[in-house]
């Protein structure tokens, strides 16, 4: 499954590896591309959005349009 989502409070490189290392422990088969210029996740996994998006919020990120 892809999917891009919409990561406001990324500034940095650091961020986006935080991102990728928090993804890639739930699932190590994902691909990720953190976009940090548009502040974008790309990811490219077997897991559901929601283990996506659970493990990016748990890294302590905010993804637009979700609690």
């Amino acid at each position: 499954m892809a999917l891009k989502l919409k990561v406001p409070n990324i500034m940095c490189s650091d961020c986006a590896q935080t991102i990728t290392e928090s993804i890639t422990t739930m699932e190590p088969d994902a691909k990720v591309d953190v976009d940090v210029q548009a502040k974008t996740v790309s990811v490219e996994s077997a897991a559901s959005e929601e283990t996506i998006k659970q493990a990016i919020t748990a890294a302590g990120y905010t993804i637009e349009g979700y609690q």
